[in-house]
């Protein structure tokens, strides 16, 4: 665990793991507090389209958290008409597109003046799945709209509402939020078959291109250019940093990356594939904490413990593993009382589950005494266990808690506030995309780790940053160490690589705290990725 990791996470920590008592109920609206009013204006102005593409483009106003500062934008969206060289087309592409005004104050990032266009930095943002839309990226820190959760991120009863986004991404980049085909509104034309867009490249096929257009059609070609994804959106990410440079000739100048999943291995324990079992220990070890499931004289110094933990699985739990049945009994007894210490779980279930401890069993198991199972998403997150005699969680109390706010905000501000109308369901999440075609790794392994690399040594200037949540199950802190240190790179080109890691899940901007450190983090990124 890096420097980073001690001066963020640990500093934002004591908030997360105080109110772990009050961590089912609802604390009133989050953020905002001492922050400027918000004017938030919208009307209908008229847009220059091809007939094929159905677009809205509002205006707005959003008073922002640094210096008070207001900032005028433009909302563009709808759907694009993505069509083949021969005119014929393929897909309904939807996005919505944030650009500040040519006539706003000065962004925080430019004093003095506002920038040109085509002088200020573009993202083009997605989350992952596959088989997600963007809406938890836009409506959960990258946007002018944020959905009003409490302080510590856990929803409360509906109904929800969108509150202004201080904190949007705005400050610093026009952002252009892109739903692949399958999720949101975008859908496969007419007679077109899902399959061609339905894999790891034919995703990065189609959604290259529709980058390719956007620069083209909205004259930012010269801009300062950006990726930000989320879970499989930085798998999608580090692929396009290849592919853009490759197909279109697109240099970013960096990539963030969002709860990080590169190497699928190290993600799917199995019984030929027992990395994960090493990779997610420290997870466990801080979920544990949080339950008060350790000793305590672990969560004493719980960054001191991690280090112990880190420690631990590398240098003795990955070596017990390999040695199989030629692991003494002494040894054997050891190490499960450690692995029982560390984790919280009984001695017991740690040997008849020969030493591998998967997360699903992490989760069912760490506090069924009071016959609960913790969130996938988010570890905090506990809910009642409909089943307790089975290997593994029924459901995830973390997903489900945030379905239903995002998808009750995104369709009422798509169509109330940003004047788009459709009847079709915006897919939040949707299986429709599967089953999913992995490419060469077939449903295995994928990794894409080596196409960023690739980018990152021919194209020196593109800088990268990873962000991890502590409590996620999904796409856990240690493995995302573990791809980076996997990496073969020169010592110049590794400083081009920035990791932070923060008190939250795999959504981790839902905790208030988290999410201004976050957009502070990204911030400072933008610039030194910008500067000459």
């Amino acid at each position: 665990m890096s420097i980073v990791l001690r001066t963020i996470v640990f500093t934002l920590t004591a908030l997360v793991f105080g109110s772990a008592g009050l961590a089912q109920e609802a604390s009133g609206p989050a953020g905002g507090a001492g922050v400027p009013a918000v004017e938030a204006t919208a009307k209908k102005s008229p847009a220059s389209q091809p007939t094929d593409d159905k677009l809205s483009v509002t205006e707005h106003t959003i008073t922002l958290a640094v210096a008070g500062q207001p900032l005028k934008y433009t909302a563009t969206t709808g759907t694009i008409a993505m069509k083949d060289e021969s005119g014929k087309q393929k897909a309904n592409f939807f996005f919505t597109a944030y650009i500040m005004s040519p006539d706003t104050a000065a962004a925080p990032d430019q004093p003095g003046g506002e920038p040109e266009a085509s002088q200020r930095p573009i993202t083009f943002v997605f989350n992952g799945g596959p088989g997600a839309s963007s809406v938890w990226l836009h409506l959960g820190i990258v946007g002018p709209k944020r959905i009003d959760f409490p302080a510590d991120g856990i929803p409360g009863a509906p109904p929800y509402r969108l509150v202004d986004n201080h904190d949007t991404w705005l400050a610093f980049t026009d952002v252009v939020l892109i739903d692949p085909v399958g999720t949101g509104y975008s859908r496969p034309a007419t007679g077109e078959d899902g399959k061609q867009f339905w894999g790891v490249e034919q995703d990065a096929a189609s959604v290259s291109d529709f980058i390719r257009l956007y620069l083209t059609r909205y004259h930012r070609w010269t801009s300062p250019k950006f990726l930000a994804g989320e879970s499989y959106g930085t798998t999608r990410a580090a692929k396009l940093s290849e592919v853009l440079a490759d197909r279109y000739g697109v240099n970013l100048n960096g990539i963030v990356l969002i709860s990080t999943v590169l190497n699928f291995a190290t993600l799917r324990p199995s019984d030929n594939n027992d990395l994960p079992y090493v990779l997610y220990l420290p997870t466990y070890t801080y979920v544990a904490a949080f339950h008060n499931k350790l000793a305590p004289e672990l969560t004493a110094d719980l960054p001191k413990t991690l280090k112990e933990v880190e420690a631990f699985a590398i240098e003795e739990y990955q070596t017990a593993i390999l040695k199989g049945t030629t692991l003494s009994r002494e040894d054997r007894d050891a190490l499960v009382a450690k692995l029982a210490r560390y984790t919280g779980l009984p001695a017991a279930l740690i040997e008849a589950s020969n030493l591998r401890i998967s997360p699903s069993l992490f989760q069912k198991k760490i506090l069924q005494d009071d016959r609960k199972v913790i969130g996938r998403f988010d570890g905090r997150m506990t809910g009642f266990d409909p089943a307790p005699l089975t290997a593994s969680p029924g459901f995830d109390p973390s997903y489900s808690a945030y379905n239903g706010p995002y998808s009750s905000t995104i369709n009422d501000y798509l169509r109330r506030e940003l004047k788009f109308e459709s009847d079709l369901p915006y897919e939040i999440l949707t299986g429709r995309v599967q089953p999913w075609d992995y490419g060469p790794a077939g449903n295995g392994y994928l990794n894409v780790a080596d196409e960023m690399r690739s980018a990152m040594i021919r194209y020196p200037h593109m800088k990268v940053l990873i962000a991890e949540g502590m409590f996620d199950f999904a796409t856990p802190y240690f493995a995302s160490d573990y791809t980076v240190n996997q990496l073969d790179l020169s010592p110049e080109l590794r400083k081009n690589i920035t990791q932070t890691y923060y008190p939250g899940g795999h959504m981790m901007y839902h905790v208030d705290a988290v999410r201004v450190q976050l957009t502070k983090d990204v911030r400072e990124f933008y610039q030194a990725a910008v500067a000459r």
